[in-house]
């Protein structure tokens, strides 16, 4: 099947889009700005998947779409959080450090998580998750493309910075055609429960951009690291969070598990976009 390809395709050209965007300096950040790092880190990792199971807790859901919301909550931050923390008056530097680290450590923590959260949602009816091979696949499909965009911004860095525009531009683009096959294939299921999921999905992305911030100034941080720390929880890479409910389904096409991660995919903007510009005001000087 020809979506069986693009998909996995697609979501490498969108990682090797972060990578070309991205200098080995900014993984040096992690030891010039540790605290921002470190917070950053924890809450996207932990905190994200917390209140998504919290939210769980709250509104019921199909098993299999509560376990989509969970795959979702694993992902690290969307591609586009970069942009967003810029139009939103944050500390960039530390969005893309944070973007790049937590992106190649998923290659780890989702594929452990994902097999508790299996157990968990799906009791009986889960899925047999080899966490090895989730990771191997994973490596394949998203750092490794990350570190070769990486190394050829390296090797060609005028090229690179001539040409990230319509990089970006093009990933974006395979994004959004990735929201709409995940959620055409799966429509019946989309419509009979957009009703919970897609309320619950925006309370989420609510959540997660006020306790960013929040966390962040407890911790000591200015406003410009905690707006970038909220934008981060609340942007995730949907892409990612499809496809991998493709390699755990491991069925042909697109599986009823990637229908929270498409459905995300439109409403984090929808909430993201409004929500940066209040935090600019209210924390943008503090």
């Amino acid at each position: 099947m020809l979506l069986d390809v693009a998909l996995p395709l697609s979501l490498a050209f969108i990682m090797f889009s972060l990578g070309y965007g991205l200098t080995f300096a900014d993984f040096g950040r992690v030891l010039s700005m540790p605290r921002a790092v470190l917070t950053g880190m924890a809450l996207q990792v932990l905190a994200v998947p917390l209140v998504a199971y919290l939210a769980l807790m709250v509104v019921e859901l199909p098993p299999a779409m509560a376990f989509g919301v969970m795959i979702l909550a694993f992902c690290p931050g969307g591609v586009t959080s970069n942009i967003l923390t810029k139009l939103g008056g944050g500390t960039v530097a530390l969005s893309i450090t944070l973007t790049a680290v937590v992106s190649l450590l998923s290659v780890i923590t989702l594929p452990v998580f994902a097999g508790w959260a299996a157990e968990a949602f799906l009791g009986d009816l889960a899925v047999d998750i080899d966490v090895t091979s989730i990771g191997i696949s994973m490596f394949a499909l998203t750092a490794a493309p990350a570190l070769i965009g990486l190394l050829v911004r390296f090797v060609a860095t005028d090229f690179a910075e001539r040409t990230e525009g319509r990089v970006s531009a093009i990933a974006m683009v395979l994004f959004v055609v990735i929201v709409v096959a995940a959620l055409a294939t799966n429509w019946d299921m989309f419509i009979s429960n957009v009703g919970q999921l897609g309320p619950m999905l925006v309370g989420i992305n609510i959540v997660l951009l006020i306790a960013g911030v929040l966390i962040a100034r407890a911790v000591g941080l200015g406003g410009p690291d905690g707006i970038c720390i909220s934008i981060e929880m609340g942007v995730q890479n949907a892409a990612l969070g499809i496809t991998v409910a493709g390699l755990i389904a491991g069925q042909g096409g697109i599986p009823e598990f990637a229908v929270p991660a498409a459905v995300y995919g439109i409403t984090m903007y929808l909430v993201t976009l409004p929500g940066l510009f209040v935090l600019k005001a209210v924390f943008g000087k503090t």
